[in-house]
């Protein structure tokens, strides 16, 4: 009787061991086939987040389940370049699948730091002239994404549908970031055929744009800002002086209309990092970065029109009913009205 205890209580051991490995087992192999992605941005602001929320939603869609397929580290540089190069030699140490770099200053540093990890555009204007590919069809190297290269054009001609006694366009950007300097650009050869006057000031940091705004006063009739990080991070700074002055402002990105901009005709930034989502997809099913062109939202369905109504009757601006009428959403009374198909 002892002796088929002794032999029962083996087996029970036996059983309880082989258990405890097969877990294990399991554990590791989950662990193991988890995805590691590192997206970092330039600072925290509603066109970034929103870019990097639509990324995740777009693998999702495809499949790649946060917590389940795909682990996601965030890093925010807080505005420094330094710290985008140390959040992106972190992700090569940590040895990551994948870095999607949101803002032109994380894609460069991103570029920088590694040749080999793929990484995925989430928001750079102009990509060649950042100088971190070769074209807009093959990067050569191991990027490729989405650009949120903004309509610049269209923007800049709401000012005389808007304002048509505006004259003089004021704008804030920092000289030092590639994909402002492209917008700015191309904006002064446009107004000069709108017969506009484009009155450039620069800031390098977000606690110099409170300044620099204050500095247009008086020099401009109307504010105009471009996709540029140190501006639109210190937005509530170019809204206190808009408001102060009765200078109407006209943004890049439709996400600062509800924070005091009059308005807007630009890209979605969910929909920009749902694309580029579909771009790194393409890269995980096998596909070189190189071999998949980088992309830009040009479809209508992709942009958006946006009039904040609240901020026209704070500045005694008279919207014209066509105007109305276009728009895809409307702030009226503190809220967002979108229009109804």
């Amino acid at each position: 009787m002892k002796k088929n205890e002794n032999s029962i209580l083996i087996r029970m051991c036996l059983i309880i061991t082989l258990t405890v490995f097969l877990l294990f087992s399991i554990s590791n192999t989950t662990f193991a086939e988890q995805l590691r992605i590192g997206i970092s941005q330039i600072v925290t602001h509603p066109a970034l987040d929103a870019c990097r929320e639509g990324f995740i939603a777009g693998l999702e869609q495809a499949g790649y389940v946060e917590g389940e397929d795909v682990v996601y580290d965030f890093q925010d540089a807080q505005g420094e370049f330094s710290n985008a190069i140390s959040i992106v030699q972190k992700f090569k140490d940590d040895k990551v699948d994948m870095i999607v770099a949101i803002s032109t200053p994380i894609v460069q540093a991103a570029a920088q730091v590694t040749s080999e990890i793929p990484i995925i555009i989430g928001a750079i204007t102009d990509p060649v002239e950042a100088n971190v590919v070769e074209s807009w069809e093959s990067s050569g190297n191991n990027l490729t994404g989405m650009s949120d290269a903004a309509p610049n054009r269209t923007q800049l001609e709401l000012i005389p549908r808007f304002l048509p006694e505006a004259k003089r366009v004021g704008t804030i950007f920092n000289a030092g970031e590639a994909n402002s300097v492209v917008q700015v650009d191309e904006s002064r050869k446009i107004c000069q055929e709108l017969g506009l006057e484009l009155v450039e000031v620069t800031a390098s940091n977000s606690a110099e744009v409170l300044m620099a705004a204050q500095s247009l006063v008086g020099r401009v009739d109307v504010f105009y800002i471009v996709t540029d990080n140190v501006a639109v991070s210190a937005f509530s700074s170019i809204v206190k002086v808009s408001m102060e002055e009765k200078i109407p402002t006209i943004v890049a990105d439709p996400t600062m209309v509800p924070e005091g901009a009059l308005t807007s005709f630009g890209i979605d930034y969910f929909t920009l990092g749902v694309k580029s989502a579909e771009k790194a997809v393409q890269i995980l099913q096998g596909k070189l970065p190189t071999e998949v062109p980088i992309g830009k939202l040009e479809k209508p369905e992709d942009l958006t029109f946006i009039i904040n109504v609240d901020n026209a009757n704070q500045l005694n601006i008279a919207i014209p009913k066509e105007l109305i009428d276009e728009a895809d959403s409307i702030v009226f009374a503190g809220s967002i009205w979108e229009r109804s198909e």
